[in-house]
């Protein structure tokens, strides 16, 4: 005889265990492993699901919900949703993998290499500051093998900007076509 509670169990497990996953793989893109569970809930939900919903699915508090849908939204990875008769907020997960690894991708990549071409533009400024004060032709050689490589480094963040460019418009595909196992 079959035990459909004991199948049940066996299947919320299995779930689990994958959205345990989900969750260790949102450290790579800069999230906690709480958002993930959240993503995750949300994944595998088939309805919408408020505030609560979620408080409740994941035992932890409206606020940590609260803030991390908010990092989801961001990165586009949740959306609001809208069920007529419910007037709390619904949010459902992009399912659409592929859409948001390149906006989460975009997002923390295109942040991080701007800040970092600006750093080298305030270390190459710096950097010429010092050689025109200075009458020491050693360290003006030193300087200016800095600079250089501080220049080389601005030349691999504007081409990884391109690159960004590449993923965010989804022009990625040409060249590493999606694969979809649902259809």
């Amino acid at each position: 005889m079959v035990d459909k509670k004991q199948e049940w169990a066996e299947y919320e497990e299995t779930i689990e265990k994958f959205i345990q996953v989900i969750a260790k793989n949102m450290n790579l893109y800069g999230m906690t492993s709480s958002v993930g569970r959240l993503y995750g809930t949300l994944y595998f939900s088939d309805d919408p699901m408020t505030l609560d919903d979620m408080r409740d699915a994941l035992e932890m508090s409206k606020t940590s919900m609260s803030t991390g849908v908010r990092s989801l939204s961001e990165m586009k990875m949740v959306e609001p949703a809208f069920r007529r008769g419910i007037r709390k907020d619904l949010y459902k997960s992009e399912e659409d993998w592929y859409k948001a690894f390149t906006s989460l991708f975009g997002n923390r990549w295109r942040h991080h290499t701007e800040t970092n071409m600006e750093e080298a533009d305030e270390a190459i400024s710096e950097l010429r500051t010092i050689a025109e004060k200075t009458e020491d032709e050693e360290l003006i050689g030193t300087i200016q093998r800095d600079i250089d490589r501080l220049e080389y480094a601005k030349s691999y963040y504007r081409w990884l900007m391109r690159f960004i460019r590449v993923v965010e418009s989804g022009e990625i595909f040409k060249y590493v076509p999606k694969e979809d196992e649902r259809t």
